[in-house]
C-alpha cells in the first residue's frame, strides 16, 4: 500500500470514528433525558394519537424478541459489529465509497449505543412511540440502524454494481499478491 492510500484510509477512518463518537453521544444523551424525564411518568404526547415519548425498558432485541437473552444478544451484536468493521477497513478510499463509510458508521453507532445500554442497565432504553400505527417503541440508535440500512439497500440496488465490490473477493486478492 502506498503512502497516499494509507493517508486517505487514515483520514476516512478518523472521519468514521468522529461520526461514530458524535452519534453514540447523541444516542446516549437522548436516553439519559428519557430516563430523567420519562421514567415512571405518563407518556409525553407530541401529537395526540400519533406520536409520543413513552419510556420502555426493552430486555429483548428488535420488536421485543429474545426477552432476557442479554448474553446472546451481546454476542450476536459483537459479531455483527466485527463484520461491519471488517468491511469498513476494506472499503476503497475513493469518493464513491464515502457514503458507505458514513452509513456503516451510523449502523455501528446504533449497535454500540444499544450495547452500552445492555451492559449498563441489562436493558435498552426505548422511548419513541408511533401510536397511530402502534409501532413498537424504539430509540435513536434504532433509527440510525434502520435508516442507514435502508439507504445502503437502495445504494446497493441502484448505484453500485457487482464489480464495485470486487475488493471483497479473497481469491482475487490472493491472485494479485502472487503476481
Amino acid at each position: 500500500m502506498n503512502n497516499t492510500v494509507t493517508v486517505k484510509r487514515s483520514k476516512m477512518l478518523i472521519i468514521d470514528l468522529l461520526i461514530f463518537a458524535v452519534l453514540v453521544f447523541l444516542d446516549q444523551l437522548s436516553k439519559y433525558f428519557a430516563i430523567v424525564r420519562l421514567k415512571d411518568n405518563a407518556p409525553f404526547v407530541i401529537w395526540e394519537n400519533v406520536f409520543e415519548f413513552n419510556y420502555l425498558e426493552n430486555r429483548g432485541s428488535a420488536f421485543g424478541m429474545l426477552q432476557n437473552q442479554k448474553v446472546f444478544i451481546l454476542f450476536v451484536g459483537a459479531i455483527f459489529m466485527a463484520v461491519i468493521l471488517f468491511f469498513l477497513f476494506r472499503l476503497p478510499e475513493t469518493k464513491k465509497f464515502v457514503s458507505i463509510h458514513v452509513l456503516l458508521s451510523f449502523i455501528v453507532a446504533g449497535g454500540i449505543g444499544n450495547m452500552i445500554d445492555r451492559v449498563r442497565f441489562d436493558y435498552v432504553v426505548d422511548f419513541l412511540y408511533f401510536k397511530l400505527i402502534d409501532y413498537p417503541i424504539f430509540n435513536v440508535a434504532d433509527c440510525y440502524i434502520v435508516v442507514a440500512t435502508i439507504v445502503l439497500f437502495v445504494l446497493f440496488i441502484f448505484v453500485f454494481k457487482e464489480k464495485d465490490f470486487e475488493f471483497l473477493n479473497f481469491k482475487q486478492n490472493k491472485y494479485r499478491e502472487i503476481k
